[in-house]
């Protein structure tokens, strides 16, 4: 696999996350006998990190019949039952990791769109960063003509990687752009073609058209791709980033979702409501603003670290 699975970075980038939802959720049981007031305080709990009404209310009615029947009954047991019910629903699908194989077509295109401000090109530089430091070769394309400064930024981040890139004139045709990159992928024989995006606004139907140019430009010169679609979204904009994420899955067949910003958010429960609304899965979560904190999403490893209380360890 490409990327390095780091618990401890996870943890760390999850402050946050796991002091709103995990500890929330213990106040709310730790060392209480479950009733129904309790069950309705953790619903909307639940609600309120973002997890999305419809699962809040799946999650607490699974709670409730558990409790009904007799076999949960403190508020502890609660926990770990909230637990096993998110882990369940966030269980990885075949296909879900973000895995460049050996035997992927070369070059293995990805594409990475997204909305303005998601901190997209950002995202594009730690995805180059970890496919660099996994022994492959990358090479970057700058098709945000529309704003010089990400063209820039870009390039900034392919000098500090040491990795090539192909940029455009500003202004220009960003599929062209496309093709230029995808034609020098070919002729260099490099492994990865990460291709960058204009952020757009999810309802500017324009701009989504020229996505799926781009996307058909790199079809006809690669065979098969883009191999991999991802949309890089704000972990911070909550239950907005569902909407944004309908519109980009019409537009171009998103195959999974990087989750940006993970630090900085105390809604982290916005991982389940997206898995919940669309069958697309987070592959990635960024938890820090270097290259190398770029995580593979694990859904044990993530909820055990929401629930985690201040100083517990959790196994690798």
């Amino acid at each position: 696999m490409i990327f390095k699975s780091a618990i401890d970075a996870v943890r760390r980038g999850l402050a946050r996350t796991a002091s709103a939802v995990g500890a929330g959720l213990r106040s709310a049981l730790h060392g209480r006998r479950l009733d129904e007031a309790t069950m309705n305080e953790v619903e909307s709990q639940l609600i309120a990190a973002d997890v999305g009404v419809h699962a809040a209310r799946e999650l607490v009615d699974s709670l409730r019949s558990e409790f009904r029947a007799g076999r949960v009954e403190r508020g502890d047991d609660a926990l770990e039952h909230l637990k096993k019910r998110m882990k369940a629903r966030l269980a990885p699908r075949a296909g879900t990791t973000l895995e460049i194989a050996a035997t992927t077509a070369k070059p293995a295109v990805v594409l990475v769109v997204g909305v303005n401000g998601v901190g997209k090109t950002t995202s594009v530089a730690k995805i180059a960063q970890s496919i660099r430091a996994s022994g492959r070769t990358v090479l970057l394309a700058a098709a945000d003509t529309y704003r010089a400064g990400a063209v820039a930024q870009l390039t900034v981040w392919a000098e500090r990687l040491g990795v090539d890139i192909i940029r455009g004139s500003a202004g220009g045709d960003p599929a062209a752009v496309a093709f230029d990159a995808a034609e020098a992928a070919v002729a260099r024989g490099v492994d990865v073609l990460l291709v960058d995006t204009a952020g757009r606004l999810h309802n500017e139907e324009s701009l989504m058209r020229q996505l799926v140019k781009i996307r058909e430009v790199l079809r006809r010169r690669i065979p098969g791709a883009p191999h991999e679609t991802l949309l890089v979204l704000d972990a911070t904009s909550g239950q907005n980033a569902l909407v944004q994420a309908a519109a980009f899955q019409k537009a171009v067949d998103i195959s999974g979702i990087f989750l940006a910003k993970m630090d900085g958010t105390a809604r982290g429960g916005v991982v389940i409501a997206i898995h919940d609304a669309l069958s697309v899965p987070v592959k990635l979560i960024g938890v820090g603003e270097t290259p190398e904190d770029v995580q593979p999403f694990d859904a044990d490893r993530f909820i055990d670290a929401v629930f985690a209380s201040q100083g517990a360890t959790i196994s690798a």
